[in-house]
């Protein structure tokens, strides 16, 4: 059987640069930002509740802007219904007005033969 053996720990000058295809975008970021540089080892506590916040912030700032555009495109919308059902009920409205003339009256009711008087009516009195 073989031991068990410990890897040796790499100082940070002598870490092994990855080369080709193995190097991913988070490597590449990490070389070109130099994030040990400016943090040093690790993240310092206290800068991480007032950076929270502001990601917070910039994330309810994200979420109601994307609200607001979407009712904006929402009202948009129903404005443009309301024109076309205006313009529809003012069609209408004419197409009744035009039907409900005398002389329009009088075409349909002429085919069942029904005319119009061109006299008018008489009275018809009843002596007791």
């Amino acid at each position: 059987m073989s031991q068990n053996t410990f890897k040796k720990k790499l100082k940070a000058g002598n870490a092994p640069k990855k080369a080709g295809p193995g190097k991913t975008i988070f490597t590449w970021m990490e070389d070109k930002l130099d994030v040990k540089g400016i943090l040093g080892e690790g993240v310092p506590v206290q800068l991480v509740p007032p950076v929270g916040f502001l990601v917070l912030l910039a994330l309810i700032y994200i979420f109601s802007n994307h609200r607001a555009e979407s009712m904006v495109r929402k009202i948009e919308k129903a404005q443009q219904e309301v024109e076309d059902l205006r313009a529809d009920v003012t069609t209408l409205e004419a197409e009744y007005m035009q039907s409900s003339m005398q002389s329009e009256v009088a075409k349909r009711v002429a085919k069942l033969e029904i005319y119009e008087l061109n006299q008018p009516p008489i009275k018809i009195e009843v002596k007791k």
